[in-house]
């Protein structure tokens, strides 16, 4: 098969260097294959100077890529799966979600805070995040911390943060920092009990169309079942929810001894109001693989794995939904839909 096979992908540093890695494992397991990358900017990319949740736009660092990929101008675009909005265009699967990096958020302090914890910093000190799940996590867990907006990739924010006085700290995904190779500069990774993470953070994903069949085929061996089923069960609670990057949502998932156990939580703004609810299933296979619609496979939360037994895939589908149900019986759509309203006034 020697065919040049197209890789769409942002063109961020931190973009790049995932999308490296999984051509670099494509390669691996298939050398005569040859690969092109090409980068391009997306909506999320351009718009630096809003807040993500105030664009209102699902599909902000998506968009420009499965445009591509629709005109057939790539084959494959390589994602960070928390970008990857719940409900995917109609043709479009995850064909491949590689093995998960720690999805935690991590703590980067000024150098002049160095040794410092959240808990020790002074009152009032401001700490920067973009994202309105982890700033009502923290709000509630560190009432005496302030939360500021910070825009930009990786690189702008740690300048940002380095260059100028105007925050104590950061709060960033850790597996971003870790895949370009700055681990040196996280000061406290953020367990579940002071900030749980985001649907997929940590994991990458690989969309294509639908009906490439012998490309789906490809990529599957590229699937990390755990990371699979977690993430499945994650996107289903979302979507749900009908949670977006507009409202603040948060899971932890787990599989021990054949259970998947999963935290999934909704908080106001200020993070004052929440509820939180754990549930757990097993995903033992019966060995059935996937099903098959007019000749295109089952997906699942849009995610196409046909090499993970249905019943796995199912399980975890539905335990994302029985625990979304569950909160949603206890007024989780209150909540929300008060975050929302407020969020767009801001």
């Amino acid at each position: 098969m020697s065919r040049v096979i197209r890789i769409g992908t942002r063109k961020s540093q931190l973009a790049r260097i995932q999308t490296d890695s999984v051509a670099a494992t494509i390669k691996e397991l298939y050398p005569g294959v040859n690969l092109e990358i090409i980068g391009m900017s997306t909506i999320g990319d351009k718009i630096l100077d809003t807040a993500l949740s105030k664009i209102g736009e699902k599909s902000l660092f998506t968009k420009e890529l499965e445009n591509a990929l629709e005109k057939n101008e790539v084959d494959l675009v390589v994602h960070s799966l928390k970008d990857l909005p719940t409900t995917l265009p109609p043709g479009f699967t995850i064909g491949a979600v590689l093995k998960r990096e720690n999805p935690h958020d991590a703590v980067v302090l000024h150098p002049k805070n160095a040794g410092q914890t959240l808990d020790t910093l002074p009152e009032k000190s401001v700490i920067g995040t973009s994202s309105l799940r982890r700033a009502a996590q923290l709000k509630k867990r560190f009432p005496h911390l302030e939360f500021k907006d910070i825009r930009g990739n990786l690189n702008t924010r740690l300048k940002k943060l380095d260059e100028k006085e105007d925050f104590s700290a950061i709060i960033l995904a850790a597996a971003g920092l870790k895949r370009m190779g700055w681990e040196s500069r996280v000061s406290l990774i953020l367990g579940p009990e002071d900030c749980m993470y985001a649907v997929g953070q940590g994991a990458l994903a690989v969309e294509v169309r639908a009906k490439d069949q012998d490309l789906l085929e490809m990529i599957s061996v590229l699937h990390d079942p755990e990371t699979v089923l977690r993430c499945i069960a994650e996107r289903a609670f979302l979507r749900h929810l009908e949670g977006g990057c507009s409202v603040p949502v948060a899971v932890n998932t787990d599989i021990k001894d054949s259970q998947l156990y999963m935290t999934g939580a909704v908080y106001s703004l200020d993070g004052s109001d929440s509820l939180k609810e754990t549930m757990q299933t097993s995903i033992t296979a019966n060995n059935k693989p996937s099903d098959e619609k007019d000749g295109e496979s089952a997906q699942y939360v849009g995610v196409t794995a046909t090499k993970i037994p249905s019943s796995a895939l199912e399980a975890a589908e539905r335990l994302g939904i029985d625990l979304a149900n569950l909160l949603l019986s206890k007024g989780a759509k209150e909540i929300l839909t008060v975050a929302r309203q407020l969020n767009d006034a801001r």
